[in-house]
């Protein structure tokens, strides 16, 4: 039972971090779609 409880202490934080960081990028993702559709939008209008 000790083993168990210090594999989920160190495998833990790692998880926790790769959880934060894929939310952070897929707001990024989101916010790069946006601009993207955007400007795609502004260049459709120049012509």
């Amino acid at each position: 039972m000790e083993e168990l409880f210090k594999q989920i202490a160190n495998l833990g934080f790692p998880i926790v971090v790769t959880i934060f960081l894929l939310v952070r990028i897929e707001n990024k993702l989101d916010q790069l779609s946006e601009c993207i559709h955007e400007l795609t939008a502004a260049i459709k209008s120049m012509k």
